[in-house]
Formats: structure tokens, C-alpha cells, sequence
């Protein structure tokens, strides 16, 4: 269900497998739950990640982490980068993908042509084959979905994410890899490779992941603001 990353003094990162839900729902403990449970702390949830999707996740120990974690969330100084698959060539290989983000039918979400409040999302992407392409991610908004329509939006739907036009798979092509963040004046750095997943796998994926293993020093492509 999980993997722990590090056990700090005020929180822990956790590495959240693929298909477990993050909050408990239908009689199952979720993935928060299930730690709570096997550490024996109070643990509070900071941010989240969709039911599909593994990777890493911080849990604050008390009152007072979560409410600074929530800060630096709601602010964006927790800098996080995904992985994802997806089959086809997208609209664009790299850039932004910037837009309002709306309701729609069936719990799926859509992005506007407005910007408002937008959600903006930078990427990488670089083939690894047989028409796949491995994309990195670095959202600079916590919009519900955000990553999922960004790629469905330029044509490029998720691997296995079927509720947004995936094509069916072993699992969902979602993986968050890396988080930066400062806290109490010590900067953290963690990532976690994908664990589950023939396709994350593949030889041409894990030799791009050598060249993105320290996502925060490339040169990343500028979002419009």
C-alpha cells in the first residue's frame, strides 16, 4: 500500500502505491489510515493524491506542521514533479499548459480557454518507444485532476487513466517522483522511482529518468503568466 521514505521529527513521506485510496471509503482504510494504524501516531493529511496515482506524499505529525505545510502548499513553496506515460504525439513536447479548470460530467474535470484562476502546469516530455512518451511534470497549482486534463488537453490522455480517455492498463501512468521544500530553514529533497508498472519499466524510461533525477535544476520551460 505504501513505502516510508522518512520518518522526520515533525512529518514523514510516504510513497503511496498505485490504486490504494488516499482516504478510507467502502470499509477500507486508506493509505493515511493504514499508516496511522502501522506507526501508531496521529497523522494529518496536507495534500492528497488521486486514487490512480503512486508517489510521494508528506503527513504532518501534529496541529502545527499541518497548518505550515498547508501554508506552504496554499503558497506554492512545496515545489512537486510527476511522472506520467501516454500513448500518441502530443499537440506540444514540452511548454505549459495554463487554463481554468471546471466540473464535468461523470467526476472528470475540464480546462477553459479562460484564466482567471488557472491551473498551470510545465513539462518535459521525450519518447521512449513503440509510441509511448514519458512526460515530467511540475505543477505550479493544486487544481483536483490538474495533471490528468492537462495531458488529455493537448491530446494526450494518461496511460490507463480510462475515466479521461487513457488507453486500458495495468495501471495508471501517474507517479509523483520529487518534492522540494524548505522547513523550519532546512531544505528537503526527496524522490521515489515508480514501483509498480511494465511500463515504467521499460529500458528507454529508466535511462530518461538518469537524465531527470535532479528535476529542479533543468531548465524548465516558462510558464505564461
Amino acid at each position: 500500500m505504501y513505502q516510508v521514505i522518512a520518518n522526520e521529527a515533525d512529518f514523514i513521506v510516504i510513497s503511496k502505491s498505485a490504486n490504494v485510496h488516499f482516504h478510507s471509503q467502502d470499509g477500507s482504510a486508506g493509505v493515511v489510515a493504514q499508516a496511522e494504524l502501522d506507526l501508531g501516531i496521529k497523522l494529518y493529511a496536507v495534500h492528497r493524491l488521486d486514487t490512480l496515482t503512486s508517489g510521494l506524499i508528506i503527513l504532518a505529525k501534529s496541529p502545527a506542521a499541518a497548518a505550515e505545510f498547508t501554508r506552504q502548499f496554499s503558497e506554492h513553496q512545496v515545489q512537486k514533479y510527476y511522472l506520467a506515460l501516454a500513448q500518441g504525439k502530443p499537440k506540444k513536447k514540452q511548454g505549459w499548459v495554463i487554463g481554468d479548470m471546471a466540473k464535468s460530467r461523470r467526476s472528470m474535470h475540464k480546462l477553459l480557454r479562460t484564466t482567471v484562476n488557472p491551473a498551470v502546469t510545465q513539462f518535459f516530455s521525450q519518447s521512449v518507444g513503440d509510441g509511448l512518451r514519458l512526460y515530467l511534470l511540475k505543477p505550479l497549482s493544486g487544481k483536483t485532476h490538474q495533471l490528468r486534463v492537462a495531458l488529455a488537453s493537448i491530446g494526450v490522455p494518461i496511460l490507463g487513466d480510462e475515466l479521461y480517455g487513457g488507453q486500458a492498463s495495468d495501471r495508471g501512468y501517474l507517479h509523483a517522483y520529487s518534492l522540494n521544500f524548505n522547513y523550519k530553514n532546512q531544505a528537503y529533497q526527496f524522490s521515489s522511482l515508480p514501483q509498480t508498472g511494465a511500463a515504467f519499466s521499460r529500458d528507454e524510461v529508466l535511462q530518461q529518468l538518469n537524465v531527470w533525477q535532479k528535476p529542479d535544476s533543468l531548465n524548465w520551460p516558462k510558464a505564461k503568466s
